[in-house]
């Protein structure tokens, strides 16, 4: 088997970093809604918390830390996993996108949903283009 190349090793540690934030995410808004919800910058602009909601959010973010994981100890079948996270942070992105310029949220959240929201959207978005992918992971 070859050797990975710096490149790839490099995405298989942010597959874990990934994996890792996720899973602590996932985690805290399981087994501690309400400080979730008061501690993460701009959710209290959103309106009142919602247990319920939050658990079922925490269960998705948990969810792609495992997918995070398996794409990192799989990388050679890992595309279409990567691909079904990947859309599902664009779509949360998408979601807070619709809701700024409806004026449901507040314009400060450009920048306050920039490095939870956006950025990983867009970074995740642009590795998952084939090319891309090929080249980080050299397959």
């Amino acid at each position: 088997m070859p050797t990975a190349s710096g490149t790839t090793r490099a995405f298989i540690g942010l597959l874990w970093i990934f994996a890792l934030v996720n899973l602590a995410n996932g985690a805290w808004m399981l087994t501690h809604a309400w400080s979730w919800f008061s501690w993460i910058p701009g959710v209290t602009d959103t309106g009142e918390a919602n247990a319920h909601f939050i658990h079922d959010v925490g269960v998705a973010y948990s969810v792609c830390g495992i997918g995070f994981i398996w794409c990192a100890r799989h990388l050679n079948r890992a595309w279409p996993v990567f691909m079904g996270i990947t859309l599902f942070y664009v779509g949360h992105a998408l979601g807070h996108v619709v809701e700024i310029l409806a004026g449901l949220l507040p314009h400060s959240h450009w920048w306050i949903d920039l490095p939870l929201v956006f950025a990983p959207a867009v970074l995740l978005t642009l590795i998952a283009i084939p090319g891309n992918w090929k080249k980080i992971t050299g397959l």
